[in-house]
């Protein structure tokens, strides 16, 4: 017989009575040279043991019929007679007329349409597109640490003289400015 080493799936088998016999004194050989795999399947001969003594009672109760059957495809065996189910029927219609009538009700009145707020968002949209489209070196912001052309660009931009607070004494700092959208016009 040729040596092999064994693993964890192997002690699993020695334990499940799966190891082939031709393999087991190899298999105990290999045991007894690693200390480490030998503590863990007297580890997991424990935890079968427990396992065992907390589940006897379980493991001895039959199995039900019903799980038998369900089991080998069997239909359940009905012990009442199956009811008229005339109340779904008129449920689920009674849902599909009140669903249709909610919702014609919703489109006479206009319920759920956006008219003004989409348009207003879309014209937004449309003045931000004019703005940032028409900057070639920065589309949005500059940063403060370029805080003499980022006067001078937002001032260009909006039309104004800016200046830029000195704000340092009170705690702020300037991290860079910003041209926006606003109304028909751009603001900093």
């Amino acid at each position: 017989m040729t040596r092999r080493d064994f693993s964890e799936r192997d002690i699993h088998m020695a334990l499940d009575g799966e190891l082939p016999g031709e393999e087991r004194m190899a298999y105990e050989a290999w045991l007894e040279a690693n200390p480490e795999m030998k503590a863990r399947s007297a580890r997991f001969v424990a935890d079968r043991a427990a396992l065992r003594a907390a589940f006897a009672g379980v493991l001895e109760e039959p199995v039900p019929a019903r799980l038998k059957q369900a089991v080998f495809g069997e239909a359940p065996g009905r012990t009442t007679a199956r009811r008229s189910r005339w109340w779904l029927s008129a449920a689920a219609a009674a849902v599909l007329v009140i669903g249709g009538l909610a919702g014609y009700v919703a489109g006479i009145d206009g319920i759920g349409r956006g008219g003004e707020s989409e348009d207003l968002l879309a014209e937004q949209a449309i003045a931000a597109h004019v703005i940032y489209a028409a900057e070639k070196r920065h589309a949005v912001e500059v940063p403060a640490s370029d805080k003499d052309h980022l006067q001078t660009w937002l001032s260009n931009r909006v039309g104004l003289k800016l200046v830029a607070p000195d704000l340092v004494a009170e705690g702020f700092q300037l991290v860079g400015g910003r041209l926006l959208p606003a109304g028909q016009g751009k603001a900093a």
